[in-house]
């Protein structure tokens, strides 16, 4: 397929989000507009598709005649990752160093991009240098690991910066009536919509690089690009859920002191429905006391997961169990105040730590919270920034844009696990 051709099926692809967003929004004209517009993108697309294979069978016959001759096309020849990762960093270095970027190497990029860069927040477009979907799949790939909790939230991609989105309340406890043959059908209670309503914000950082490093291999630059980037995104994305995850859960916190407490929650507070779907996320404290706790039968509550050959193990040999580091998912101290006598005589009041309270959240995540997704990373560089000109450094400013909401806030329970401190 040549590179007219990639570009048309890309621009098919992301006119078919675009369809798909605007029906979910209810703006019903806008995406019955954005489908004709589709038809006019995919009947372009067959007509030179059509052209296409009438050459290759054209092709087809001169070889068999004996009179094809070998031709080095440069524009039909398919991109592959090595010559995208190289023109990218080329780019970047031209950023860097306040150049022209090579023509072949924009080529290679604008080639590579499934979209336009995404517009910043005051309207205007191409600001930065909008990330090739093939290098931000790698960067997606870095920031997959145990504790990345935004595989366990509903991820949804979404082609616009706002949108609504309409959510039945209760639907799986709402049965349809019965309806006798040739009868009317019976009038029902209306059911119950809750709008979701996002607005994809715009998260950034800047990562300081030296000369010396841009002046390295093309395979080592965008390495430490991909690392840095995936473990800043990793790291926001998980603050922003569990950000949600508290406020969702504020004020119906439940006291976990035992094995029956825990059970509890998935046998009694959950519904069914969501229980058997749960995980179970807490941080490394939470996890410790988990980890030593044991059923009345002196068996230990957690157990290894059969299906992972590592680290993987279930609460009550059910539920995934997820650890999160202490230090993003922090413990509540639990304080008291008391007098003492200092020197002198007088007397002051300290304040001393007795305990802490480990969070614990249970549940379906997926059910619970969606990240709406614009699935577009975009970078700039920038060499004039404090100290960045001294130091022969730059800086590359990194933009991510998501939101995270709530859909059903008694999908997730939020235990305590309160543990006193000895001495």
């Amino acid at each position: 397929m040549n590179e007219k051709l990639k570009k048309l099926m890309k621009e098919i692809n992301d006119k078919k989000n675009e369809v798909k967003s605007l029906v979910a929004e209810e703006r019903m004209d806008k995406a019955k507009a954005a489908k004709e517009e589709l038809k006019g993108l995919q009947e372009k697309f067959d007509l030179l598709c059509d052209l296409e294979d009438e050459a290759l069978e054209g092709v087809k016959n001169q070889v068999q005649k004996g009179t094809a001759h070998v031709i080095d096309d440069e524009n039909g020849s398919k991109v592959d990752k090595k010559n995208l990762v190289k023109s990218f960093v080329n780019i970047v270095k031209a950023g860097f160093l306040g150049t022209q970027p090579d023509e072949k190497d924009v080529e290679v990029y604008k080639n590579a991009l499934t979209s336009d860069p995404t517009p910043n927040d005051e309207g205007e477009s191409g600001i930065g240098v909008t990330i090739p979907e093939d290098i931000r799949l790698d960067i997606i790939e870095l920031r997959r690991s145990e504790d990345n909790l935004e595989q366990y939230v509903n991820v949804e991609g979404v082609a616009t910066k706002t949108g609504v989105r309409n959510i039945e309340v209760d639907a799986e406890a709402v049965p349809f009536d019965n309806v006798d043959e040739a009868a009317e059908f019976p009038e029902m209670d209306e059911p119950v919509f809750r709008q979701i309503e996002y607005k994809v914000k715009k998260k950034g950082g800047i990562l300081k690089m030296t000369r010396e490093l841009l002046e390295d291999t093309v395979v080592n630059i965008m390495a430490y690009i991909n690392k840095w980037i995936a473990k800043k995104t990793k790291a926001t994305r998980n603050a922003v859920i569990l950000k949600k995850l508290n406020e969702i859960t504020a004020g119906k916190e439940i006291v976990v002191s035992n094995t029956d407490s825990l059970k509890d929650i998935f046998n009694e507070v959950l519904d069914p429905a969501i229980a058997s779907s749960s995980v179970v996320i807490t941080n490394q404290s939470g996890f410790n006391y988990l980890d030593k706790l044991k059923d009345s039968d002196g068996r230990y509550i957690l157990q290894p997961d059969p299906t992972q050959k590592t680290k993987g193990k279930l609460l009550f040999g059910e539920y995934p169990i997820v650890k999160i580091s202490k230090k993003v998912m922090k413990s509540t101290p639990i304080t008291k105040k008391e007098t003492v006598q200092g020197e002198g005589g007088t007397q002051k009041e300290v304040e001393t730590v007795t305990g802490y309270k480990h969070p614990i959240f249970c549940g379906d995540l997926k059910e619970a919270i969606t990240l709406f997704d614009r699935n577009v990373l975009t970078i700039d560089m920038n060499d004039k920034g404090a100290g960045l000109w001294e130091k022969d450094m730059t800086g590359i400013k990194v933009r991510d844009r998501f939101d995270v909401q709530a859909v059903d806030e008694d999908a997730v329970i939020k235990g305590e696990i309160t543990e006193v401190v000895s001495g």
